[in-house]
């Protein structure tokens, strides 16, 4: 399925004033993104926004505050994915921290209890005799789960970030910024930062008991679990969660991470001094994430509230083995999911404005990794089908949308029209998920497709690849390289810079069966540049000269210490 993006400069309006040692590029690379002078840009902790502007957390505060005085069994309930894995790991380290004397966690099993507090993962918390349960990243669509736990004569508190349905769940307590009513100025808190938030409250009213007697517990040493999760659940980075991703990187950076993410980022390669956003989107967070898409993510959190650093690195090695698996698995149903989609429309123009894609044997932990790539190659939504179990008549779905388009909003309306065609949905903006009969896919694909084109401008289908504009040859240096790595964080709403130009191809080859290793001249710099364009094999030889689409990247190998170009995308000059 061929298609051609058009590479767009982005805009760059008035700015100033920057400190002089600010480098220009960096100014204009800033003033894009909408930070046009030094005290925009200012990432201190002070200027995080305050708990008390969540609805009901106070609330909430008071029942676990409650609860840890009575010496109450509190359970955590999370999810199973990066940002429910910190999520749990940042509620029971903070909870413990807090005085809480006997705190548990659970998660749910992707196959066996499906998402979330479900009356079948109810029945079997049971045996923990809990008195109190936290949901995590999770919770405001568990209506059935939550009246399961309430007849048990249990507490419910919610913390989630996930938008709600037309009705809320009878928990005793709800804290989520995109609740009906609530005033949070920001809505874009990842699960993560929900329960960190809480926990914040938490500490000022027990502060008001006078519960400390001695100094008061730290919860700043749960930043860097914040920022992974917020990073790795692609929440958009506005300036609050700017804030919290950019303190947990300096912990990170500063060796005072926790030692399962210490762990994670040594068999992950990366060096903890210079770790970024990316290298948490891209080796973090898929390492954690594995557990949960094809085991347990329970091991996960095993790892994350791990103290022991050589146990906590024989854990991450096993992720990073799962990892691997993960790969293999999800390149097999990408390539799968192209060629059917390639039989279906073999021209750019012939592409509906949104996607569906299944096969029998795909696994229902990875099928949002398929769509995920298939939306970045086609910019259209997309939503990838697996069984909810191997033989079963009930499909998994799990999508990706582009901008311009509110995925959930979307299922949304399509259930509104054709009630109990989709069984249950879930999720925000830019990821959603649902469960319906396998029987049913036909029909719920042409009713996504009707909706999408009534809710997506035609204009946003056209693939537009946005630039921070040309470099000079001086500018491809290293010292430019390590500016950027450390000036973000960069991540969705907030995106990493990519510039564009023409290069002469003065040498290539292909390494790992698809990739193309190029070696590019730019006019006006003496000595050629390394690039690698990852998927860039197109089958046949790249033409002379270029305009690529590219980000700066380190070239350390054998400690040169240079610059490569990471290209996105290329088109002939």
């Amino acid at each position: 399925m061929s298609r051609t993006p058009r590479i767009v400069r982005r805009p760059v309006p008035a700015h100033g004033p920057w400190p002089e040692t600010m480098p220009l590029l960096l100014q204009r690379i800033y003033a894009a993104r909408g930070v046009l002078c030094a005290a925009d840009g200012e990432l201190k902790l002070a200027r995080l926004l305050p708990p008390q502007a969540l609805a009901g957390i106070d609330h909430a505060a008071g029942l676990l505050a409650d609860a840890i005085a009575a010496g109450h069994r509190i359970v955590v309930v999370g999810d199973f994915d990066c940002d429910g894995a910190t999520g749990t790991a940042v509620a029971v380290r903070g909870l413990r921290l807090l005085g809480a004397a006997d705190v548990a966690f659970r998660v749910p099993n992707r196959a066996t209890h499906g998402y979330g507090l479900s009356p079948a993962l109810v029945d079997e918390l049971a045996a923990l005799q809990p008195q109190l349960l936290l949901t995590v990243d999770s919770g405001i669509a568990c209506h059935a789960g939550i009246a399961a736990a309430k007849a048990r004569g249990w507490t419910v508190i919610v913390s989630d970030h996930h938008l709600p349905g037309p009705t809320l769940p009878a928990a005793d307590a709800i804290v989520n910024p995109n609740a009906p009513g609530d005033g949070f100025p920001s809505k874009a808190l990842a699960g993560v930062g929900v329960v960190f938030y809480l926990l914040l409250a938490l500490r000022r009213l027990l502060r008001e008991r006078g519960a400390f007697a001695t100094a008061e517990p730290e919860l700043g040493t749960l930043l860097d679990l914040v920022a992974v999760g917020t990073v790795a659940d692609l929440v958009p980075l506005d300036f609050n969660n700017r804030l919290l991703v950019a303190a947990g990187l300096r912990r990170l950076r500063e060796g005072r991470g926790q030692p399962g993410l210490v762990a994670l980022a040594e068999v992950a390669g990366r060096d903890l001094a210079t770790l970024s956003a990316s290298d948490i989107g891209f080796a973090l967070a898929p390492r954690l994430n594995a557990a949960g898409r094809l085991e347990d993510m329970a091991l996960g959190i095993e790892l994350l509230l791990c103290d022991a650093p050589a146990r906590a690195r024989a854990i991450a090695e096993r992720l990073d083995a799962i990892n691997r698996e993960r790969r293999d698995l999800q390149q097999r149903m990408v390539d799968e999911a192209e060629a059917m989609l390639a039989r279906l429309a073999p021209a750019a123009d012939a592409t509906p404005p949104a996607l569906c894609v299944h096969e029998p044997d795909w696994h229902a932990g990875i099928v949002g990794l398929v769509a995920s790539r298939l939306k970045e190659r086609l910019n259209r939504p997309v939503f990838a089908f697996a069984p909810a179990e191997p033989g079963s008549a009930l499909l998994k779905g799990s999508g990706r949308s582009i901008a311009g388009l509110h995925l959930r909003d979307a299922l949304a309306a399509v259930d509104a029209r054709t009630p109990g065609l989709i069984e249950r949905f879930g999720g925000h903006a830019m990821a959603a998920g649902l469960s319906l009969d396998a029987a049913r896919l036909p029909e719920f694909t042409a009713a996504l497709q009707a909706q999408v084109a009534a809710m997506l401008a035609p204009e946003l289908l056209h693939d537009e690849l946005p630039s921070d504009g040309e470099l000079a040859p001086h500018e491809f240096e290293r010292a430019l390289v390590d500016a950027l790595r450390l000036a973000g964080p960069w991540g969705q709403g907030f995106p990493e810079p990519q510039f564009d130009g023409e290069f002469e191809v003065v040498t290539w080859r292909v390494v790992g069966e698809r990739h193309l290793k190029l070696a590019l001249r730019v006019p006006g710099r003496e000595r050629p540049l390394s690039a690698i364009h990852f998927s860039g094999w197109r089958g046949e030889a790249p033409p002379r000269r270029v305009h690529a689409l590219y980000q700066l990247d380190a070239d350390d190998w054998q400690d040169r210490r240079d610059v490569q170009l990471l290209l996105r995308h290329w088109q002939p000059a």
